[in-house]
């Protein structure tokens, strides 16, 4: 096996055709509480993964899982990321964005790190694919939806600052088209800028 990536909470090795996420050890927690941590979201990416499968949602497929291991394996996306390829179709790819989170939010999955670095333009569908789902759970709560938008407004921002309004803008509209509870969610989304406005100016 070949490492290929680490975050805040994984690695991530080349297996084959093959990913292999492993889920290691944060010394600062108790080890009874990181391994239970450790274990509930190694379980609830599997569950997710295996929900978006059924859905034909364009996202890795899981191969298999273990809890005890804390590894999760599963189909490698070729293609890059749309961190690099955002601005070459900044609209379009911006409108698919936003109809992805609609449909994640249609079945009540929160994604938890809307970013574009965790987004691949797939070489064989030519679709954008969402990856990493490990901070993912379901909620039906309109506040989580709208926190998963403010989540995504602020990676544009960081990442593609001369394009992100105009991206947030073409997402958003793509989202409100394609959401069952479109109009509350957004409503949701104003307070909770709002609420980090009043939180900047202290």
């Amino acid at each position: 096996m070949q490492q290929i990536a680490q975050g805040a909470e994984a690695k991530l090795f080349q297996e084959n055709e093959m990913i292999l996420k492993q889920r290691f050890e944060k010394t600062y927690r108790h080890p009874l509480i990181d391994n239970i941590l450790r274990k509930q979201r190694t379980r609830q990416e599997a569950r997710i993964l295996e929900k978006l499968s059924a859905a034909s949602f364009p996202a890795p497929r899981l191969s298999d899982f273990d809890d005890k291991r804390m590894e999760i394996r599963m189909q490698q996306i070729e293609g890059p990321l749309m961190k690099d390829v955002l601005h070459e179709k900044h609209a379009e790819f911006s409108r698919e964005i936003g109809r992805r989170i609609a449909e994640l939010h249609n079945k009540n999955i929160i994604h938890g790190d809307l970013t574009t670095s965790n987004m691949i333009l797939a070489k064989d569908t030519s679709q954008i694919n969402f990856i990493d789902f490990g901070l993912s759970f379901t909620s039906d709560k309109v506040e989580d939806k709208a926190v998963d938008l403010h989540l995504l407004k602020q990676a544009l921002e960081s990442k593609h600052h001369l394009i992100f309004e105009e991206c947030f803008n073409h997402a958003i509209d793509s989202y409100t088209e394609h959401s069952e509870n479109g109009a509350s969610i957004l409503e949701r989304l104003q307070k909770v800028e709002s609420r980090g406005r009043h939180k900047a100016k202290k």
